[in-house]
């Protein structure tokens, strides 16, 4: 994301060690330019109930007044996945070096009623206003017949949400929809649109990790916004046929909305092919893929993406 004209970067990392664990935090860097970055302290780190075991992916959103608020997944101490949220501690300060949990958390957990599996509901996106003043964001998961879908949940104050009816959108036999990233395009042009821009000059994208095949496959299609559904256009299926943002080693992607040069930016995980005891000889794993600009083609019919300009 962009504060005040510092780009801020969130990410999974392991303060212990160059290997996964469950004392995973948010580790956050800052830049200028996005090329040269400088570490901060950790966001946050498990504390709570509701992510002693873990603080797992999600997303940062804007609000209108300017404030960022962050949702991400805990583990939490029965070891089930549930959505928390943070907020800065001080919102003059531009490079945001502290975070505050609310004591709320969490804000949704798996239940009875809900039907949701604890073991397969995570990474919240960054959310979206609808026309009627109500935020919108969707959470990954899928059920125990493989089907993948985007959970719908609605709220008024980021600190209430209430989940809809019906997904945003789902398949049959996909498995777990991991860090799902869902955000308007622009049908007139490479500039990026604001992730709560709805109008006849826009296009949906619907991105999701799926956790079978480690990639990311995204679909193109229209957001019905009275029904609160998505649908694919035709040809596009959101499973392992859809196309790819990259064929390599690239997976968890996420995009955000640069205010100030007007585009929309994509980052990807690089998960190496390295073996642990090479990670832990060497003192770190994983990388961040470089940041690329992604836009809709002319035809509507896929992405492009190009290095930023930096």
């Amino acid at each position: 994301m962009i504060y005040k004209g510092i780009y801020h970067l969130f990410y999974q990392y392991n303060p212990y060690g160059a290997v996964w664990d469950v004392r995973i935090v948010w580790g956050h860097s800052t830049s200028l330019d996005l090329v040269n970055w400088s570490p901060q302290p950790p966001a946050f780190s498990p504390s709570q109930p509701s992510d002693i075991n873990g603080c797992w992916s999600g997303s940062v959103t804007i609000l209108p007044n300017g404030k960022p608020v962050i949702l991400y997944t805990g583990i939490d101490q029965n070891k089930s996945q549930v959505q928390n949220v943070a907020v800065p501690v001080n919102i003059s300060d531009p490079y945001l070096r502290e975070w505050s949990k609310s004591p709320g958390n969490p804000l949704l957990a798996p239940n009875a009623v809900n039907g949701i599996n604890p073991d397969r509901f995570r990474d919240p996106t960054t959310a979206w206003l609808g026309r009627d003043g109500e935020w919108r964001m969707i959470v990954g998961s899928s059920t125990d017949d493989r089907r993948g879908l985007a959970i719908l949940y609605k709220s008024r104050d980021f600190f209430n949400w209430t989940q809809s009816s019906k997904p945003l959108h789902y398949e049959d036999f996909t498995g777990m929809w991991e860090c799902p990233d869902f955000f308007p395009v622009s049908i007139t042009g490479s500039d990026g649109v604001d992730t709560s821009s709805f109008n006849e000059t826009t296009k949906h994208v619907l991105k999701v990790s799926l956790i079978e095949t480690s990639h990311d496959y995204y679909t193109i299609g229209s957001y019905d916004r009275e029904k609160d559904v998505y649908v694919p256009d035709i040809g596009f299926v959101q499973n392992g046929s859809a196309p790819r943002l990259d064929y390599g080693k690239f997976y968890a992607s996420k995009t955000f909305f640069d205010e100030v040069k007007k585009r929309r930016i994509l980052w990807g995980w690089v998960n190496e092919s390295s073996p642990a005891k090479d990670d832990i000889k060497k003192g770190w794993s994983g990388l961040q893929s470089f940041p690329r600009k992604i836009w809709l083609d002319e035809s509507g019919k896929e992405l492009l993406q190009w290095p930023i300009e930096e």
